[in-house]
């Protein structure tokens, strides 16, 4: 078993809303940026799937399993396993999802209580650039396996002594939210974007055991994300944005001018 979690967060699955902005088949993968409250719209583009992110902001991926049965979920951002820290691979580390669960994957795991909130960034702020991976910046990606039908009934609960740890202790958030999220805004904002090591926050999770069906994933679900100029100048958003009309005449602009002539 590789560093296979639960997510402990019942309280907030009634109010995931999933739609039109997911992606997935055996699940529905959504970007919400915690910051206005709101699910990134997705725009396709050769194939692709895109968001559109804006630095500073806190976002999430809300996974919603519609599989009818218990699904195991390696997820990466920037090419990171965003369980353990490694870069990632199919066969990672992930969390479990049952058979029908909502829930969200806030950021990166610190510990079985803790995270560090992803928020997006520039590139050189990024939590893979400042680990020497800057390479796959700008990919959010969840790769699904299926549970082995036969197998024993699952142990969940692992001794504490016998816990891996799930995260480098070293690699502590450095910067308050604000001082983190005004640097993000300082940098170039038409950067390429990348997630970064935010803040620090409760979410509890626990080990859970669970067999693969297959040691290839049964669904990989890949999101793309960058600013909008740059989507926009890469043909992936091939409008401008919703039309604003002009201020038009103003009924009190002002003082009363002399006339002219």
């Amino acid at each position: 078993m590789k560093n296979t979690l639960r997510i402990l967060a019942a309280a907030t699955l009634a109010a995931l809303s999933l739609g039109a902005n997911a992606v997935g088949r055996l699940a529905d993968i959504t970007i919400h940026d915690r910051s206005t409250g709101r699910d990134l719209p997705v725009y396709w583009h050769e194939g692709r799937a895109y968001v559109v992110g804006k630095p500073g902001n806190e976002y999430e991926v809300r996974v919603a399993n519609r599989a009818g049965e218990d699904l195991l979920a390696v997820m990466s951002v920037d090419g990171i396993n965003v369980l353990n820290g490694e870069t990632a691979t199919p066969n990672g580390g992930g969390y479990v999802f049952s058979s029908w669960e909502q829930n969200t994957i806030r950021g990166w795991r610190k510990s079985m209580k803790d995270i560090a909130a992803f928020y997006f960034t520039s590139l050189g702020d990024s939590y893979a650039a400042r680990t020497g991976r800057p390479d796959n910046v700008g990919v959010i990606g969840v790769a699904l396996f299926q549970r082995k039908r036969s197998q024993p009934p699952p142990q969940d609960i692992v001794p504490y002594s016998q816990r891996p740890a799930p995260y480098p202790a070293d690699q502590a958030a450095s910067g308050s939210l604000g001082e983190r999220h005004a640097e993000a805004y300082r940098e170039d904002r038409d950067s390429k974007l990348g997630t970064g090591h935010g803040r620090s926050e409760t979410s509890y999770a626990r080990y859970a055991s669970f067999e693969r069906a297959s040691s290839a994933p049964a669904e990989t679900i890949t999101i793309y994300y960058d600013s909008y100029r740059n989507l926009v100048a890469r043909g992936v958003i091939r409008s401008a944005r919703p039309y604003e009309p002009s201020p038009g005449p103003r009924p009190f602009p002002g003082f009363v001018p002399d006339p002219q002539g």
